[in-house]
């Protein structure tokens, strides 16, 4: 039987980067139908002191990465997050849903119950076991970086809907 932190990460994780890939094709080709500049979707925020959308999504694969890394007992990866077309951050998210499919599902076991600690802002440090950091943690900033990158590009004409937000399930 497959780990339950598995069944609850990887598939989710797995299934909502997939609709953010589609629907920054659609805002890409929203961009090119409608003649914007594709940087004016890439750097649009839904208010100034909120980041933009090619930090949205660096952001939800940050999380995708590190919160899957942590629960499996692996190194986290970094990527250098600089992206700034389009095709760069569907690159992006098809390098961390590459990551987190070589992540077997048996390093999952005891997942649940590992220590994880994190480093939000130094010298804050937090602890969590890995149930409590996937569910309190993990997932709620991972959907708050996915659904803002919706919101921002719906925000800004770009025809998608939920069906889209949801991906292939």
């Amino acid at each position: 039987m497959t780990d339950a932190m598995y069944t609850s990460s990887i598939p989710v994780f797995r299934q909502m980067l997939g609709g953010l890939a589609a629907i920054l094709a659609k805002a890409e080709a929203h961009a090119t139908e409608k003649n914007i500049e594709p940087a004016a979707l890439i750097q649009a925020r839904l208010f100034p002191d909120m980041f933009p959308l090619a930090r949205q999504v660096q952001i939800a694969c940050d999380f995708a990465r590190g919160v899957s890394a942590r629960l499996a007992g692996a190194e986290v990866p970094k990527f250098d997050d600089d992206e700034q077309t389009f095709a760069q951050l569907r690159d992006l998210i098809a390098r961390t849903i590459a990551f987190i499919d070589g992540l077997a599902p048996a390093r999952f076991e005891g997942g649940a119950q590992r220590e994880i600690v994190i480093r939000p802002g130094t010298p804050k440090e937090r602890r969590f076991t890995g149930q409590a950091y996937l569910l309190s943690y993990g997932l709620p900033q991972f959907f708050f970086h996915v659904t803002t990158a919706y919101a921002l590009l719906r925000h800004n004409g770009v025809e998608i809907g939920k069906r889209d937000y949801m991906g292939q399930y």
